[in-house]
């Protein structure tokens, strides 16, 4: 047997002991071995890989953290949706609940699989051969993101299934979510370090997860819980929801140990409180319970209602209310703008925490509510998650109390709040400038899809902000290499190649710099419909709403927005800044103004799915927007044509089963050139 042979055998060895090990000590809570001697075997492992990185395999668990920072998240369309649940607040919906599936199954009585309802964030993983390929998040339960990199890092999410006779596609839906001791230690260590602490272990969670760095995710110590299935192919699971969860349980993946087989509502109603009392000793946070009819034969004929399952229903637990005072109301801006007013609150212990802040959303719920300093009112945790104000105890108000003026200035940097959105909506008119959008607008600025400057991801923009070398998106331009040596990790090479990378920036187009700008409403369309439009900054600037309502698609609301954002004089100096040659020094080949309508694709709606070989999806969007073509995510009878590339998705036989007609690459190129 030669050495290499040795080698490999030797690897495949170690991680199969790894991969036991982590499962016993990651999903069964029942380690074998010392940590040292865990240690002991994942250093070797380390070392044979660093010295035959050859054999270093995706599924291998050494892999699970070290990828580098990602600029974004793909999409990732489920094909079969993620579904939310119906809600329930009483014993009696549940009575009704458990009366309605008898009747429409036509049973006397039925069989649940009940599981606590836990607080995290939803995912999908998908395993081909054993093997994990996919991490996605639920998103919209259409379309989620692609986490992969960063569902690796979650120690009980198996990279390899164990055992055999699964699905050549095996796809699971669970629940990530960061324990209460985790969460606990991670704000100290927040505190410590003097950074902000976390609200709550389920926005925590969702935020680790979204994480473009996969090794702060990691930092994070996640876990999950898996409690369905998706789509499977070539393979046969079991015909129950309870014995489908055992089954995966063998294979390796972690399934919440409180699931339980309940029978009629009585025994539902009975899980569900004694759920209740055991819920404040349990390692993770939930919001309630979920029954689901446990035979997929009764659920496939009970059927769905919209987007939520008529077979399952989410019982949730009554949120948990106190009184206290309203000792102040001040109001933030966050990163977008939006100024959000804030009551300040004699601490109060509710629904397992210290509340002291409690949003009061906009300036239309705090006149709702008429909140006034010195008030007594009842809070609560709504869903257990975000406290509110339930309401005011009137007849407690002090004397005197004065009603709140919402501000007509930001109080971070003086500009104008202006109102959107019927007036429900608060926002920061000046973008370029407030200190509270800084980092925001930089990076927004600095994005692929704006003035395109490589290297200048969130690290980037958190050193030049936090050392003051960045005030506003025009000081971009005016950054020197002594600066930028001086940053952390950032070498000359670095540094020359960043400042390469801004100066390339200079030179863009129209559509990209009012893009780039971070006007609220304005996205990338409609960028280019007012570029199309006006055929220079000055006559955008220069219009008044009416004048910008006469542009394709533009209503009210975006027109007022783009003549707030212009009108707004700390906006035009950075503006103006930017186009300096001395300074800035941004420039754009001239357009012609043309009219939308006139555009030779104009309405046409496009769809485009699989991967291009001459241009990025991304530039042949930008080809037919330029040409008046509207771009789809997705397929639909008002769609007009779908571009096939290689590996397309289910939008293409979407297309076919529609009737739409569909284009290959090479025949884009024409339609694009014939133009």
């Amino acid at each position: 047997m030669s050495a290499i042979t040795d080698v490999r055998a030797r690897i495949k060895e170690l991680r199969r002991q790894i991969d036991y090990h982590n499962h016993r000590y990651y999903v069964l809570d029942d380690p074998e071995i010392p940590d040292a001697e865990y240690d002991r075997l994942f250093k070797e492992l380390q070392a044979l890989e660093q010295a035959h990185p050859d054999l270093i395999a995706p599924d291998s668990p050494t892999q699970r953290v070290g990828a580098s920072p990602r600029a974004e998240f793909a999409q990732v369309t489920h094909e079969l949706p993620m579904l939310s649940l119906s809600n329930a607040f009483s014993d009696q919906e549940i009575v009704d609940f458990d009366r309605r599936m008898r009747e429409r199954l036509g049973v006397t009585r039925i069989e649940y699989n009940a599981e606590p309802k836990l607080d995290g964030l939803a995912v999908s993983l998908t395993y081909v051969n054993g093997v994990l390929q996919r991490g996605a998040t639920r998103g919209d339960g259409v379309v989620g993101e692609d986490v992969t990199h960063n569902v690796r890092t979650i120690a009980s999410v198996p990279l390899r299934l164990m055992g055999k006779g699964y699905p050549r596609t095996l796809e699971v839906r669970g629940e990530v979510y960061i324990p209460k001791a985790d969460f606990i230690a991670l704000n100290e260590r927040q505190k410590k370090n003097g950074l902000k602490v976390y609200v709550n272990p389920r926005n925590t969670a969702a935020g680790s997860l979204r994480q473009l760095d996969p090794r702060i995710t990691a930092e994070r110590r996640l876990q999950i819980f898996c409690y369905a299935l998706g789509k499977t192919e070539q393979g046969e699971m079991p015909g129950t929801q309870y014995e489908v969860l055992m089954q995966l349980r063998e294979w390796g993946l972690r399934i919440c140990p409180e699931t339980r087989l309940v029978h009629g509502h009585e025994e539902c109603l009975e899980y569900y409180r004694q759920m209740q009392i055991k819920r404040t000793s349990l390692e993770y946070e939930i919001d309630g319970v979920v029954y689901k009819v446990n035979s997929f034969a009764q659920q496939r004929a009970a059927g769905f209602i919209a987007r939520a399952p008529r077979w399952a229903m989410a019982h949730k637990f009554p949120a948990q209310e106190a009184l206290t005072v309203v000792e102040a109301i001040e109001v933030q801006v966050g990163r977008t703008g939006v100024i959000t007013p804030v009551a300040r609150l004699h601490p109060v212990f509710v629904g397992g925490v210290t509340v002291t802040n409690v949003t009061l959303h906009n300036p239309q719920e705090l006149e709702r509510k008429d909140v006034r300093v010195g008030d007594t009112v009842s809070v609560r945790r709504a869903g257990d998650v975000i406290p509110e104000i339930v309401s005011v105890v009137k007849d407690q108000r002090p004397p005197g109390a004065k009603k709140y003026l919402f501000p007509d200035k930001c109080p971070v940097c003086g500009s104008a709040i202006v109102r959107e959105g019927n007036g429900i909506i608060a926002r920061c008119s000046g973008g370029l400038v407030c200190s509270a959008q800084r980092k925001q607008s930089i990076r927004h600025f600095a994005s692929r899809r704006a003035m395109d400057i490589e290297g200048m991801g969130d690290k980037m923009v958190d050193q030049l902000v936090e050392r003051q070398l960045i005030h506003d998106v025009g000081d971009i331009y005016l950054l020197r290499r002594e600066q930028l040596v001086d940053l952390e990790r950032l070498a000359e090479k670095s540094a020359q190649n960043l400042l390469e990378a801004i100066n390339k920036s200079r030179n863009t187009t129209l559509p990209r710099f009012l893009y780039a700008l971070g006007i609220s409403q304005v996205g990338e369309t409609t960028a280019l419909a007012l570029a199309n439009h006006f055929g220079g900054l000055q006559a955008i600037m220069a219009a008044d709403r009416e004048v910008l309502q006469t542009v394709a698609d533009i209503g009210p609301v975006v027109a007022e927005s783009i003549y707030d954002f212009f009108a707004e004089k700390h906006n035009r100096a950075v503006i103006k800044k930017l186009l300096n040659p001395k300074k800035g020094g941004v420039h754009w080949p001239a357009i012609k103004p043309r009219e939308q309508a006139n555009l030779p694709l104009a309405d046409k709606v496009f769809v485009l799915t699989g991967t291009l070989a001459s241009m990025t999806r991304e530039e042949a969007k930008a080809r037919l927007q330029a040409l008046g073509a509207k771009i789809s995510g997705s397929v639909s009878a008002n769609t007009d044509f779908v571009v096939v590339g290689t590996d397309p998705g289910s939008k293409a036989g979407k297309a076919v089963e529609l009737g739409i007609k569909t284009l290959d690459e090479d025949q884009l190129r024409k339609l694009i050139a014939s133009k």
